[in-house]
C-alpha cells in the first residue's frame, strides 16, 4: 500500500462527506506529529499498534558494490518500528 492508497482508505473510513483534502491534512498531521515525537522524546508509543523509536547503528566497514573496495560507514541513528502484540496477532 502506498501513501495515495492509504489516503483513500482514511477518507473512506472518515465518512462520505470527508473531502480528500481533509483526509490528506489529517494524515500529514499524524505523520508530522510522529516524526516530531520521535525527534523530541526518542520514541512514540501507540497502544494497540506499536512503537516508533530511535535506534543507533554502530560504525562499520562495508563494500562498494560497484568497485568492491572497502569503505568505512559512519555511525548513525535511524527509526525502528516495533509492532504491538495485538497487531502481530491480527496478521
Amino acid at each position: 500500500m502506498n501513501k495515495a492508497q492509504l489516503l483513500e482508505l482514511v477518507q473512506k473510513n472518515l465518512g462520505g462527506e470527508t473531502s480528500k483534502r481533509a483526509a490528506s491534512d489529517a494524515l500529514e498531521a499524524v505523520l508530522e506529529s510522529i516524526a516530531k515525537g520521535v525527534k523530541k522524546d526518542g520514541n512514540v508509543q501507540l497502544i494497540g499498534f506499536g512503537t516508533f523509536k530511535v535506534a543507533k547503528r554502530a560504525a562499520r566497514t562495508g563494500r562498494n558494490p560497484k568497485t568492491g573496495a572497502s569503505m568505512k560507514i559512519k555511525a548513525s541513528k535511524t527509526v525502528r518500528f516495533v509492532a504491538s502484540s495485538s497487531l502481530k496477532g491480527s496478521l
